[in-house]
C-alpha cells in the first residue's frame, strides 16, 4: 500500500508479521506502527505510535486506513482497543470491515 502524502513524501504501509504491525515508512524510514495481536479468530489493536519527527502529516491516519483495509480484505474481525483506532473507525467507514467494539469502547 502507498501513498503520497506531499509532492516529496512517498509513504507505504506494510504488514510485518514477525513484530505483529503494521508499519509506516516515508520513504525507507518507518515513521509508526499499529500493533495487532490475534486472539480467538479476531484482531486486537491495541496500540498505535508515530514518531514525532513526523508528527503532524496525518500518518497516524494513513496507517490506520491501511491497516484496517488489509484487515476488511483479508475478511478478518478486528477490535479496537488503542484509542487512536478506536476514533479512526468512528470517524471512517471502512468497506467489507466487521468491527467487534470492546465494551470500554462502545458509546
Amino acid at each position: 500500500m502507498t501513498h503520497e502524502s506531499t509532492a516529496s513524501e512517498i509513504t507505504t504501509v506494510r504488514r510485518n508479521e514477525e513484530t505483529s504491525r503494521y508499519e509506516i515508512l516515508v520513504g525507507d524510514e518507518v515513521a509508526g506502527f499499529t500493533e495487532f495481536k490475534e486472539k480467538n479468530g479476531v484482531f486486537l489493536f491495541p496500540h498505535t505510535e508515530v514518531d514525532p519527527a513526523f508528527g503532524g502529516r496525518g500518518l497516524g491516519s494513513i496507517l490506520v486506513a491501511g491497516a484496517m483495509a488489509d484487515h476488511a480484505a483479508r475478511g478478518d474481525t478486528v477490535v479496537p482497543i488503542c484509542p487512536f483506532v478506536v476514533k479512526y473507525l468512528r470517524a471512517n467507514e471502512v468497506p467489507g470491515l466487521t468491527v467487534s467494539w470492546p465494551p470500554s469502547a462502545r458509546s
